[in-house]
């Protein structure tokens, strides 16, 4: 049984009640910038075990009345056709499907903003679409030598420039699909808007990461920075809050670096800064949440290790270089952990060598390990799933979930008239045929009862996954990792 380090309960209330204070300290109107993700923050979960991935969107809904949602995007990287990691898709896409998802909960989406904007032919073409589908376009300017330039910057030539985003709520939450979007310099934009309308506004930033009560060298935020390797964030002591308060307090680097800029815009719009630090600026109360330490510790630890895999798979595909990997490895090294404090990776390792070809093994929640190994009807990753849901529902080995006369017909339909080399069923073909053969079968509709048993399972793969198999281990809820090299020697892998 996995144990809970982290109170929901407590951090939605703490967290609800912090923002509506700073929206009271600012007069009455605040502009939220919100770093990382509000949806499906698996992150989080899972180095704070018992926090809920769409916890921060639940928060929001106590505060539904009062806030709008402003999306920033880019114009560079709508012309660049830049793309989300997770999930695949261009961020203007995302764009839209964030609206949708926002829409769906019941928060209002303003507008959408395009940032960096110099006549960018396909950013005119996204603007267009989104008007023709109803939504409100701005558009803010690139900057010379922003942020260097503060007097120029806080002028009607620098950000006096910018289109000013109407807005009708007290909370206006500013988020984007991926960083560099400039949602800070959209925020800073709108002050100085606001000022010169003479409305009174305020600016904060909700980041769950790195937690600023939490020592430098803390796990859960090692762990962040394991998951950032590649934006090059190193967490380092806020001297500003140290000189101010007395106290210490971590943040980014970068956050720390730009603060003398940030304060000097800040005094420039209003006459005075309202932050002495940029942990000043923060909302985040997950620290005063965690419930259990050594729960969290060991979590974060095991969080390094995966990404230590995950990218050593992306530098084997070309999207990550040696350099994000050397500085996993130095964060392993400081915390004294290594690859092998990963049960799965040696019951995987000594499957394949055992049956000479590829294997996956799971740990289930209860501590037991399955393996899967490579069949003439099935990938090891399907042999696995269907493995471990027998051994959750009490189902003999010898037992078929699936009748192989029910396989091969498939095998027959992929190979002969869909033109796919391999005959082996993916996890996605096997869970369908399961699913199918449930409807007749009590067996197998005791197996597809165990599903919902494998979300927070830890898995391993001795070889590295299809889309397909990688695709359906996430949507299942298992943290799947792999041995970064390939079941072939091709150099073209779907």
């Amino acid at each position: 049984m996995n144990r809970i380090g982290f109170d929901n309960k407590k951090y939605l209330q703490l967290q609800s009640q912090k923002i509506i204070d700073r929206i009271s300290f600012f007069g009455g109107k605040l502009y939220l910038e919100f770093g990382g993700k509000l949806f499906d923050d698996y992150h989080a979960s899972r180095v704070l075990p018992g926090f809920e991935p769409d916890i921060k969107v639940k928060m929001l809904l106590e505060l539904k009345d009062q806030a709008e949602v402003v999306i920033i995007i880019n114009a560079d990287d709508i012309e660049k056709n830049k793309r989300r990691g997770d999930l695949g898709i261009t961020y203007d896409l995302d764009v839209l499907r964030l609206i949708d998802a926002f829409r769906e909960i019941g928060l209002y989406v303003g507008s959408v903003v395009i940032t960096q904007y110099t006549s960018q032919a396909t950013a005119d073409a996204f603007q267009m679409r989104l008007e023709n589908l109803g939504m409100k376009v701005y558009r803010h300017y690139l900057i010379p030598d922003y942020p260097s330039n503060i007097p120029f910057i806080v002028s009607d030539e620098g950000y006096g420039k910018n289109d000013y985003i109407e807005t009708t709520r007290s909370l206006v939450i500013v988020t984007a699909p991926g960083p560099g979007s400039g949602k800070m310099a959209t925020c800073l934009s709108q002050l100085y808007h606001e000022q010169k309308r003479g409305i009174k506004a305020g600016y904060a930033k909700f980041e769950t990461f790195p937690i600023w009560n939490l020592p430098l060298k803390h796990p859960v935020n090692l762990a962040y920075e394991s998951a950032t390797t590649d934006l090059n964030d190193v967490i380092m002591i806020d001297h500003f809050h140290l000189e101010a308060y007395g106290t210490t307090a971590v943040n980014y680097s970068r956050d720390i670096e730009i603060f003398p800029v940030l304060k000097a815009i800040f005094e420039k719009i209003s006459g005075e800064s309202p932050y002495k630090s940029p942990t000043d600026m923060g909302v985040n109360m997950a620290g005063f949440c965690i419930t259990d330490d050594d729960v969290v510790c060991r979590a974060s630890e095991q969080e390094i290790i995966r990404r230590y895999y995950n990218t050593r798979c992306s530098q084997r595909q070309g999207m990550a270089d040696k350099a994000e990997v050397y500085r996993l490895e130095l964060l392993m090294n400081q915390l004294n952990i290594s690859p092998k404090q990963r049960p799965v990776v040696d019951a995987a390792l000594e499957r394949s060598k055992a049956t000479e070809g590829p294997a996956v093994a799971i740990e289930l929640n209860d501590g037991r390990i399955v393996t899967g190994k490579t069949t003439p009807l099935l990938g090891a990753s399907a042999a696995l799933v269907l493995n471990a849901l027998k051994v959750l529902g009490g189902i003999h080995h010898d037992i078929h979930l699936i009748s192989p006369i029910i396989i091969e017909p498939i095998q027959v339909l992929k190979v002969k008239h869909m033109g796919n080399r391999n005959p082996r069923l993916h996890t996605d073909e096997i869970l369908i045929a399961l699913s199918i053969c449930a409807a007749t079968n009590p067996t197998a509709a005791l197996a597809m009862e165990q599903l919902s048993k494998l979300r927070d399972c830890e898995a391993h793969s001795t070889v590295i996954l299809s889309r397909v198999d990688e695709n359906v281990f996430h949507k299942l809820g298992i943290n799947i990792t792999c041995e970064p090299q390939y079941q072939t020697k091709k150099l073209y892998h779907k």
